[in-house]
């Protein structure tokens, strides 16, 4: 496994410069340029314009032809520089340092804990299809699936923030207490984890069901096996390729951030800094986040494929 792993990071290296070269003419064709938004309003004369716009394309790389653009992005992402921020006027890795931390301290939680629920109103609802049980977790999982999650955080913000008063509507903890972020984490965490629970524990009991209407399913409670080993050792298992997928975009989710939610609820993630990044047309951020979540999303490919051999030894790596 290890020789197909090195492998496959091999063949990632051509996949990643042609996707950074369509993002790079992406990023380029997008309208306006943030050096006009940096220009100072009370410039009258044409040759302090251009002096000054000069100054500023030289200083955020923003000068040159296209191709010599993209030479020299590479050349400095090679050497671990990202470029400076036409927003923040710092780094774009001192920027993004804090709102990655939030993002991981945000989904973290919610990736573990909407996994166990998963699996377990998954597996219980196939082995009880039909019943209550099954028909209210099927509500709710359609309900999860088909509600923006905005409209679910806008209802969670009315009742238990304005209209209750028990939680902050959104924003950043004011300290760095246990007790201040969990008040300013639970309207959030409960958005994500909806949608993450309605999606991820239908994917389990749609498995679930497939594999206990399989011949071996039936020859094992034929033989006599206790039930709960028929259900965990032999037809979960056989459940577990398609929750792979679901499980493995988790993972990845975790560093990729939640647009919506974090826009939503005023909380500094990596989501939220890549929509304002969009607005203030903060190139090289936009460059950066991209990038970022291309590899993530390669990356996530092959933690599938990983996955993919250690539930099912059917699977062979090559």
């Amino acid at each position: 496994m290890l020789r197909y792993i090195i492998k496959r990071l091999i063949h990632l290296i051509p996949v990643l410069i042609v996707i950074s070269m369509v993002l790079f003419a992406f990023n380029e064709a997008m309208p306006g340029n943030p050096v006009d938004l940096l220009m100072p309003k009370n410039l009258t004369s044409e040759s302090q314009k251009a002096e000054l716009r000069a100054v500023l394309e030289e200083r955020y790389n923003l000068n040159g032809s296209l191709p010599e653009r993209y030479i020299g992005w590479i050349g400095r992402v090679l050497k671990g520089e990202l470029g400076e921020s036409t927003k923040y006027q710092r780094p774009v890795k001192d920027v993004l340092g804090t709102p990655l931390r939030n993002t991981f301290i945000l989904n973290l939680p919610i990736t573990i804990i909407s996994l166990f629920l998963s699996i377990v109103v998954g597996i219980k609802s196939a082995v009880r299809q039909g019943s209550f049980y099954d028909k209210f977790w099927q509500v709710f999982s359609l309900a999860g699936i088909s509600l923006p999650t905005f409209f679910s955080g806008m209802i969670l913000i009315f009742v238990f923030a304005l209209n209750l008063g028990w939680l902050p509507p959104g924003n950043m903890p004011v300290n760095n207490t246990v007790g201040e972020w969990a008040k300013h984490l639970v309207l959030p965490s409960i958005t994500l984890l909806i949608g993450s629970l309605a999606t991820t524990s239908r994917y389990v009991r749609n498995s679930m069901i497939d594999a206990l209407s399989q011949d071996y399913v039936r020859t094992a409670r034929a033989k006599g096996l206790n039930e709960r080993k028929v259900i965990y050792s032999h037809a979960f298992r056989n459940a577990l390729i398609p929750v792979v997928t679901v499980v493995a975009w988790n993972i990845v989710g975790m560093f990729s951030g939640a647009a919506v939610t974090e826009t939503l609820f005023a909380y500094q993630g990596i989501g939220k800094y890549f929509i304002d990044s969009i607005i203030s047309q903060d190139y090289n951020v936009i460059m950066a986040l991209n990038m970022m979540y291309a590899i993530l999303n390669v990356l996530g490919n092959l933690l599938m494929d990983i996955g993919y051999s250690l539930a099912d030894p059917r699977v062979r790596l090559e």
